[in-house]
């Protein structure tokens, strides 16, 4: 019996870039047997919570398909991290090349199986140089938007100065409709410690690859991916979203909260239909105590019901993600919990994709991180943003401004930047999506059926799948 064709997964060592990639190979391996699959799994060391290898072994319990490599930890300084995150992680990764190489030929290579392809993160395109020493062809799973593809790809051939900020100017990218305002590009852009240096890097090492697939449907972002597929010097690129773990697979919520998931659930059971907006801001969202007060100033003006995920900033020197805190009443408004009491409800840690799923949430006021933006568009509900980090602004920008699927609160927000958004804006984007929003919301239930019939047989990515599949194991040499 001939030996399956092996793809290589090297994902990014954070928990929103693992589980898109872990779940992508999973539909893959639903979908063609003649792939297995090993995914090489980096860790930071100091990152106490190690969500990562919390993942991979609860997940390898549930489904023995994938195989998982761990890789040797290597000390990285958090200073660099805090001068650019971008650079911090290209550079991480890259010092793993000796590893990779090893436990490729080791676990692979040694028992005469038949590698298909590196799929790499955004952050490990470095390992291009391992796949051409090894004689295996690259490919790159991308996690975030076609538009956002196609702006690291345009940077890869713009000039080495920085962009300026400014509330004024604007740059045109051929993956967005309209002009973009310097104001809500990541910021990477501006970033003169080697931020934007590291995603010129990766633009011109994306066109090394043999394709790029994208966590995007067609008919979401069809001028970006227009724009991509006629673009000279760009390999193919395969839509292949939404890759959402629709099957909550493996829960990744912190140890000893099933108890609190089950009383969100009954809580919202309690509600009526689309009646309570949800405040979540992603595994790395959290405010300081005087933001929060702002919310809550909100959420009490508007009198709706609400569901309040609260996350405490990590210590500013650790490889933490945010974590819950004790006693809010001592930091909220005094009397909010007694006031609110009924209508809303707070926690920690939430699951999102039930608490979205569920009938009684009517608006999302979102981080804006592309896995959410899936996520919120496959249930219907619509999004009032608010962005903190990464490409988040610009994910906003393109939602409001080029595909009209998503509330404007604020587009520019930065985390670490030190402003306050006050209570009535808030207040305000929440009463929109909640109650005037009712052109955003039906284009938002036009985009949930796109995304579902772009899965199902026939549809653009199930489409995508079946090209992908067959030029993978052509250019097998």
């Amino acid at each position: 019996m001939a030996k399956k064709a092996e793809l290589v997964f090297i994902p990014a060592p954070a928990i929103g870039h693992l589980i898109p990639n872990i779940e992508f190979a999973t539909r893959l391996l639903d979908r063609e047997d003649r792939f297995s699959v090993t995914v090489l799994v980096s860790s930071l060391v100091g990152d106490s919570s190690d969500t990562a290898a919390a993942y991979t072994q609860l997940f390898s319990a549930s489904d023995t398909r994938i195989r998982f490599i761990g890789l040797p930890q290597i000390n990285a300084p958090f200073e660099d991290f805090q001068k650019s995150p971008e650079k911090f992680f290209t550079d991480f990764i890259d010092s793993h090349k000796p590893y990779v190489k090893e436990a490729i030929i080791k676990h692979l290579l040694s028992d005469s199986v038949p590698i298909a392809g590196l799929v790499l993160d955004m952050f490990s395109t470095s390992m291009i140089d391992i796949g051409n020493e090894l004689g295996v062809p690259s490919y790159s799973f991308f996690a975030s938007s076609a538009a956002f593809l196609g702006l690291v790809l345009y940077l890869s051939a713009r000039g080495s100065e920085e962009f300026e900020e400014s509330d004024s100017e604007t740059a045109d990218f051929f993956s967005y409709l309209n002009p973009v305002p310097h104001r809500v590009l990541p910021s990477f852009c501006f970033n003169k410690n080697g931020g934007y240096t590291t995603f010129q890097n990766i633009g011109k090492r994306f066109k090394e690859m043999k394709g790029i697939f994208v966590n995007t449907y067609k008919e979401l972002e069809f001028h970006a991916v227009e724009s991509l597929m006629k673009h000279d010097h760009i390999p193919p690129v395969y839509t292949v979203g939404p890759v959402i773990d629709f099957a909550s697979r493996i829960q990744t919520q912190p140890s000893g909260v099933g108890t609190k998931r089950d009383e969100i659930i009954k809580w919202l059971e309690d509600q009526p239909p689309s009646s309570v907006v949800f405040l979540c801001f992603g595994s790395g969202g959290s405010f300081r105590e005087e933001q929060l007060r702002e919310i809550a100033f909100a959420l009490e003006q508007t009198g709706r019901r609400f569901l309040w995920s609260v996350r405490k900033p990590p210590p500013a020197d650790k490889f933490e993600r945010a974590s819950d805190y004790e006693g809010l009443d001592e930091i909220l408004p005094r009397g909010f919990l007694e006031r609110t009491k009924g209508k809303g409800y707070l926690c920690g840690w939430a699951p999102q994709k039930e608490v979205l799923a569920h009938r009684a949430i009517g608006g999302f006021v979102s981080h804006c991180g592309w896995n959410s933006i899936l996520e919120s568009l496959w249930f219907g509900v619509p999004v009032v943003t608010w962005p903190m980090y990464a490409e988040q602004q610009i994910n906003a920008f393109q939602m409001v401004k080029d595909l009209g699927l998503a509330v404007e609160m604020r587009l520019d927000y930065r985390k670490g930047g030190g402003e306050l958004v006050q209570a009535d804006e808030i207040a305000r984007a929440v009463e929109c999506v909640m109650d005037g929003g009712d052109e955003v919301r039906k284009r938002v239930k036009e985009a949930s059926k796109k995304s579902r019939l772009a899965l199902m047989n026939g549809g653009s990515s199930f489409d995508a799948y079946g090209r992908l599949i067959e030029d993978v194991l052509a250019n097998m040499r």
